[in-house]
């Protein structure tokens, strides 16, 4: 098996030189990179990456923590944040918090301890300072955690803009909100567009807390339905939120779309398989992990990043859910 020195001497350069193009620190021409390259193919030449992750204290892990792998939103972005790491040698490990405070700790420690290269962060249940005070790149995906972090998001506002207006326009008149959980910045965003939207208008609101989960958005969605019969429409922050909305109005013989319609947000794979199909708010949420991934990447590798905030464009994606399209 080749080593470093064999690679040296192919390429007719020196170890050190070698070391440099390897490890992306330092100059190296643009000649010598050519015959490195060269070199490396033919030798078939694979780095010892524990070797490397002793003597530079970073392995080519990210780490990915996401707040609950039961919401197929989190899952879609994982997928897109593995393949693009993988594109640049890097391996996620995907961690799951389940929103809790003692577990999202207990993964950056150990990670932080097999060197991990930096974290892609999608919960923001710890404060601020846990991920400034780590010293490791660190990247905000779907939220919000500091200034001085980048983050890659949707424009929620203006997405429940969309979709509130568009219960409207199909001439809703009694609206629920499902607006997420408070202090999620996401959820947050979504309501200040929901109020936006119905502000002025003729609209009677109902505005429920109601966590990002199917069981319980159908058990309140099913609870307000009974006490407020009169609502025909529902604007849930959340495709899960939305499904379990359209379970209950299901369970309580209500017709959706023709007495009730329902708008969710995320546009997750699950809103075009079920019956009627979900109208909802999609984010493209392949793209926001994949452009998550390339920024924590530069940062890994102390490029340069133009931007620290960048929102990914969101669209109204009608289904049966509304009564723009056929059921």
């Amino acid at each position: 098996m080749a080593n470093i020195r064999d690679v040296a001497k192919h390429a007719g350069v020196s170890v050190a030189t070698v070391s440099r193009y390897i490890n992306r620190k330092g100059y190296v021409s643009k000649e010598a990179k050519e015959v490195i390259e060269q070199s490396i193919a033919v030798l078939k030449y694979k780095p010892n990456l524990v070797a490397r992750s002793l003597s530079k204290k970073q392995a080519k892990f990210i780490g990915l923590i996401v707040p609950d792998i039961m919401n197929p939103f989190f899952p879609e972005l994982a997928r897109a944040v593995e393949d693009v790491s993988l594109t640049y040698g890097y391996t996620v490990v995907l961690c799951n918090s389940d929103r809790n405070t003692e577990k999202e700790i207990h993964y950056i420690e150990t990670l932080k301890q097999k060197y991990v290269a930096g974290f892609i962060v999608t919960t923001n249940h710890l404060d601020a300072q846990h991920y400034t005070n780590l010293e490791l790149p660190v990247v905000a995906l779907d939220r919000t955690i500091h200034p001085s972090i980048p983050t890659v998001s949707s424009n929620n506002k203006e997405g429940s803009y969309l979709g509130t207006t568009h219960l409207i326009e199909q001439g809703c008149r009694h609206i629920l909100c499902l607006r997420g959980p408070k202090g999620v910045g996401p959820a947050d965003d979504r309501l200040a567009g929901f109020l936006e939207a119905v502000e002025g208008k003729e609209i009677q609101v109902h505005v429920i807390d109601c966590p990002f989960e199917y069981n319980q958005a159908e058990q309140i969605s099913k609870q307000t339905l009974l006490t407020y019969p009169s609502i025909d429409g529902i604007f849930a922050s959340s495709d899960l939120s939305a499904a379990g909305a359209l379970k209950a109005a299901h369970s309580l013989g209500i017709d959706v779309p023709g007495e009730l319609q329902i708008v969710g947000f995320d546009g997750i794979s699950l809103g075009e398989m079920m019956t009627p199909g979900l109208t909802t708010v999609a984010q493209d949420i392949y793209k926001m992990g994949a452009i998550a991934t390339r920024v924590l990447i530069k940062l890994i590798e102390n490029l340069p990043i133009e931007h620290k905030e960048i929102q990914v464009p969101v669209t109204l994606v009608q289904r049966g859910t509304t009564r723009s399209v056929e059921k």
